[in-house]
């Protein structure tokens, strides 16, 4: 069988950071697992996190009216993508499992990151209008988020001032990570490391070996199949499947609710 591939797709300014531990961590062991550990480190990479026209070699299709979707995914269809998108794209096609590390910024990703999403994740290569979420391109594959933030895990809880984590990364993981295809597997989340003495973040760090050594064996998050929703009625849950879950406490998913309570800590555990 050959070797796990993984791409982390890294984005901290700083070598000496929590980040970039966690990324040595992820990258020596699944190495030693046998794994090919390939970093996309985009700030060292001075990444463009634009999305413009220069992303296309060449003229644009309409230069009266630029839609960046359709003239990447023409140049994709074409093979007129600029160098930097193809090589990220190369790695990911290559890649088995995709780890994001990255410090939350504003409740999301960095702005290099999320250009790193517009601008590799282009349409017909990483979703279309018939190949997304279970039914998704790369369904195949599993990606998960790694990620410190600022704050306390009090703050992100559903009683807390920062709201429900489940809930912050409801646009992240599904929206971007299952509208691809991808397994999600559950988040590492680091709380507040540069608010706790070295000790704990060491115990932090460790807790991150731990998983790692069984990481390509985790089942991912649930996420509601694609074909329990109706194409010709605008992509509403089918009646049936309603029915089926009308007596049920709670909803479906953070997004899915349909009026319900959200199901607890399905954003962040696998089987719940």
């Amino acid at each position: 069988m050959a070797a796990t591939k993984v791409l982390v797709v890294y984005a901290h300014q700083s070598a000496g950071s929590f980040n970039s531990a966690a990324k040595d961590a992820a990258v020596e062991v699944l190495g030693a697992q046998g794994c090919t550990v390939d970093v996309s480190d985009l700030y060292a990479l001075k990444f463009k996190a634009t999305a413009t026209a220069e992303d296309i070699v060449g003229e644009v299709k309409n230069q009266d009216h630029f839609r960046y979707a359709e003239e990447t995914k023409l140049a994709w269809e074409e093979g007129k993508l600029s160098e930097d998108i193809v090589e990220e794209q190369r790695k990911l096609t290559q890649a088995d499992l995709v780890i994001f590390q990255f410090p939350m910024y504003w409740f999301s990703v960095p702005g290099i990151m999320k250009g790193w999403i517009d601008r590799v994740l282009t349409s017909g290569y990483a979703f279309t209008q018939e190949k997304r979420y279970s039914q998704g391109i790369f369904k195949d594959k599993k990606a998960m988020l790694s990620f410190t933030t600022g704050s306390n895990e009090s703050m992100f809880s559903a009683n807390g001032i920062n709201g429900d984590m489940n809930v912050t990364l409801w646009p992240l993981q599904n929206g971007i990570l299952h509208y691809c295809g991808f397994q999600v597997l559950a988040p590492q989340i680091f709380w507040a490391p540069s608010h706790v003495e070295a000790e704990a973040r060491g115990t932090m760090l460790g807790g991150w070996r731990t998983r790692l050594q069984g990481l390509l064996q985790e089942a991912p998050l649930s996420f509601t199949p694609s074909d329990s929703f109706d194409g010709a009625k605008g992509f509403q849950l089918k009646p049936e499947v309603q029915e089926k879950h009308e007596g049920q406490e709670f909803g479906l998913t953070v997004g899915t609710h349909q009026g319900k309570r959200l199901p607890p800590n399905s954003q962040i555990r696998a089987g719940v």
